[in-house]
């Protein structure tokens, strides 16, 4: 105790407000604002001066802390278009007042400190939680008053919306999310007729610009649990995504009406369905997935073979991993690795003449056009391998994404 009195009585040599004498002993007494901190020290001192009748007196803060209901008051009207259930406070303050501050620290032997800093955010937070009724939260906040107390300036720093769902997709033609000319990369060229994108539409254009648009945000993302080939359908129980939006001003969504408008401009092409509100802990979970997926491939061979040696196939394959190089159709954009992948089941659905219909529930990550073809030896074993017969495939269907244990 007599050691923290002498530290009070070396920094009381200079004019301290209450606020900046408190903060020297931070870790003590917990349940006390540092201003009352600093009162309760100023009179435990004898003839201990009173704090400056003008805070801008202060050594430290220089009138920081006489400026709290007027940052709070800026914050709260920068805030007020943007709908919002949690908020938290950051502020910035010039270097020379936090270089006075360590430096006096270390003068005067204090090693208790709480920075000006972090009570300005908690000071001016306490006051915008009593304005607004809206709590602070330190992990995910909804919004972040960030206040420059040099210029008087708040910024915002919006916390995305995100809004999970599942799609099953009809077109051949559609990639899931916007894909950028490589040749221009979205400038616009002779290439891609001055549209700056390899396709018109996407997955992703016909669902996030009508979130955006209802929340009135300003871009929006689109994360898929992995993502089926242009030409290939997605078909069964959809395939899980997440729309995330950014700077969002309106966060009450109806996501009913925004699922039937978003259908009625997708219809033939895509369907949406279970649109709800996530996170981006989901997000992240969706990305990072997994889970096995099922898949029907309609096949056709170069020439005759013996149907007889499908069976050869389906006891090969069925339960057994596969190694795969990065396929040649993507290797101008991925990097050349050996993968190994299991076949968990394969059958085969429908057999006329040179045409098959495969049925393939794979790891996730296999590429079942290479399981097929096998992609001039990349992917070993493979179907044309095993039949001795070259072949293409027609038509790929995902028919399952393993996510619900289907």
């Amino acid at each position: 105790m007599s050691n923290r009195l002498e530290i009070a009585g070396r920094a009381l040599q200079r004019p301290l407000c209450n606020h900046c004498l408190g903060r020297l002993f931070a870790s003590v007494s917990r349940g006390l604002s540092d201003e009352q901190r600093g009162a309760i020290v100023r009179t435990s001192l004898p003839e201990s001066p009173p704090p400056p009748s003008d805070i801008g007196e202060c050594y430290i803060c220089r009138g920081l802390f006489g400026e709290l209901e007027k940052f709070a008051e800026l914050s709260v009207r920068e805030g007020e278009a943007y709908e919002f259930s949690t908020f938290l406070v950051g502020t910035k303050v010039d270097a020379e007042t936090i270089e006075r501050e360590e430096s006096f620290w270390s003068e005067v032997g204090a090693k208790e400190t709480e920075s000006i800093k972090a009570e300005l955010n908690r000071e001016i937070g306490k006051i915008i939680e009593g304005r607004l009724g809206k709590p602070v939260d330190f992990k995910s906040p909804e919004m972040v008053f960030l206040i420059d107390t040099r210029f008087d300036r708040v910024v915002l720093d919006v916390a995305p919306l995100f809004v999970y769902g599942r799609y099953r997709k009809y077109s051949r033609g559609l990639p899931q999310t916007r894909w950028p000319c490589r040749e221009c990369r979205g400038k616009g060229c002779p290439r891609c007729g001055g549209k700056g994108r390899m396709y018109d539409s996407s997955v992703q254009d016909l669902i996030g610009p009508v979130v955006m648009g209802y929340a009135q945000a300003e871009e929006d993302f689109f994360h898929g649990m992995g993502r089926e080939d242009i030409d290939a359908r997605m078909l069964g129980n959809g395939r899980p995504f997440v729309v995330e939006v950014r700077r969002p001003r309106v966060r009450s969504l109806d996501l009913g009406k925004i699922e039937s408008e978003a259908n009625a401009g997708a219809r033939d092409k895509v369907e949406f369905l279970e649109l709800r509100p996530s996170s981006r802990a989901e997000m992240r979970a969706i990305k990072e997935s997994t889970h096995p997926k099922t898949y029907r491939a309609r096949v056709r061979f170069q020439h005759d073979f013996d149907h007889g040696k499908l069976n050869e196939v389906v006891t090969s394959l069925d339960g057994k991993p596969i190694s795969q190089l990065t396929p040649s159709r993507v290797a101008h954009r991925r990097a050349n690795l050996e993968r190994t992948r299991s076949v968990r089941r394969i059958s085969v659905e429908e057999v006329s003449g040179r045409e098959v219909v495969f049925v393939v529930e794979a790891d996730s990550g296999t590429y079942i056009k290479e399981l097929m073809h096998g992609d001039e030896g990349r992917t070993q074993p493979n179907v044309a391998g095993i039949l001795g017969a070259t072949c293409e495939v027609l038509e790929l269907d995902v028919i399952s994404i393993g996510d619900k244990g289907e």
